[in-house]
């Protein structure tokens, strides 16, 4: 089977879903890798590298889509190249079927058999193919980096001839992966690190990276759904929450929300009025900016200054590192593939958790149960008469 990379069209998107390293590996299981020329480039892979790793260099997207019987890309294709996909082409990519349903009724009706790597589950043998986690370690990186850098003070303490400088206070809405990684980031910097999350169960992760757990002082049993994920809060504990970031907030030189819920708008955790109780010159991060933002102020893709406080709302921080986001990004492919590769070509078993996850569409029918009911579709019944 042929695997097809095009080269990504997205403004902004430097990276590429398949690199050398990983095509080699594909290369190996009886997998040829075709890839558009000049689809590494942008993340600092060139044609050669692919050359040499065995993959064969294709002119255009055209050429790669007519050619390859999977296709793997970050994004799902917008509609410049969506009329290159045809009827029982595969599709690994980022689709977020949760929301995105013209989308996917759109790969559904075209008779893509699309697999949404972002709908992995998160079970210990899927971790090594969880693209969310890979991509949110870079963004609680590189978020901090940026925040700094709007910040009009020095993260650690310094004593100098000049006295003592203080370090920056930092706080962190949400200690999932983004979080975590923020308040490794944020610590290494030298900053005091303040870490919020409504699951309890996250506080021996925050305390083992140097952070203060803050909570509600009656946090709600039922925090995190079966996958992991938080769960949408009652509004008794949005009450509480809100007074617990409000204080913490205004004592912050830096705040970085992460806040998100699948499927659902990021909760608002930074009211308006919070942000103009806060210091001047402090900045907020909000990560969660792209699924709505949890700051009631911030504007996707803009900088906002709301009485001297800086809102920053970015979009895609994990293409702004695009050669290790890339590599991570691959990885993840790659190891699915690997484990959905039998004598050269991809099965994907129904048996399989991970392949019952993440198919979306196949066969011109919506497949994911639970993308069927948010969509408002009834559930699919298999041949025998008993649900599919």
């Amino acid at each position: 089977m042929n695997i097809g990379i095009p080269r990504s069209t997205d403004d902004g998107e430097l990276r590429v879903a398949i690199v050398p390293e990983t095509a080699q590996r594909l290369k190996k299981l009886g997998l040829d890798v075709i890839v558009e020329t000049g689809a590494g480039a942008a993340a600092g892979f060139s044609d050669d590298d692919y050359t040499h790793a065995g993959a064969t260099i294709a002119s255009s997207a055209a050429d790669v889509f007519a050619r390859a019987d999977a296709i793997a890309i970050v994004h799902a294709p917008n509609d410049e190249t969506f009329g290159h996909l045809r009827k029982g082409q595969m599709l690994f990519a980022v689709i977020r079927p949760l929301t995105e349903h013209d989308l996917v009724k759109r790969l559904a009706d075209a008779g893509v058999t699309a697999i949404a790597m972002d709908m992995m589950p998160r079970i210990s043998r899927a971790q090594k193919m969880d693209v969310l986690s890979s991509m949110s370690t870079i963004a609680g990186y590189k978020g901090v980096l940026l925040a700094a850098a709007e910040l009009t003070k020095m993260f650690p303490m310094m004593m100098t001839a000049a006295g003592t400088i203080t370090p920056a206070k930092v706080l962190i809405l949400g200690a999932g992966v983004a979080g975590l990684q923020a308040i490794a980031t944020a610590r290494r910097l030298g900053a005091v690190v303040e870490a919020f999350d409504v699951r309890p169960a996250v506080k021996e992760q925050v305390e083992s990276l140097g952070a203060r757990f803050v909570e509600v002082a009656a946090p709600q049993a039922d925090a995190e759904d079966a996958g992991g994920y938080a769960k949408e809060m009652s509004e008794d504990y949005k009450r509480k929450q809100g007074e617990l970031v409000d204080k913490h907030a205004r004592e912050s030189d830096i705040v970085i929300s992460t806040a998100l819920i699948p499927g659902k708008k990021a909760p608002i955790l930074i009211s308006a009025e919070t942000v103009r109780g806060m210091k001047s010159g402090a900045v907020i991060m909000d990560l969660a900016a792209e699924g709505g933002g949890n700051c009631e102020l911030t504007k996707l893709g803009e900088r906002v200054v709301e009485k001297g406080v800086v809102i920053l709302g970015p979009r895609n921080l994990p293409s702004s590192v695009p050669f290790h986001a890339s590599q991570m990004f691959s990885r993840n492919v790659g190891a699915f593939l690997q484990d959905l590769t039998k004598e050269g070509k991809i099965r994907l078993s129904e048996e399989d958790e991970c392949v019952v996850g993440t198919v979306i569409t196949q066969d011109g029918e919506v497949k994911h149960a639970r993308v069927r009911e948010m969509m408002g579709l009834p559930p699919l019944v298999a041949a025998e008469g008993s649900p599919a």
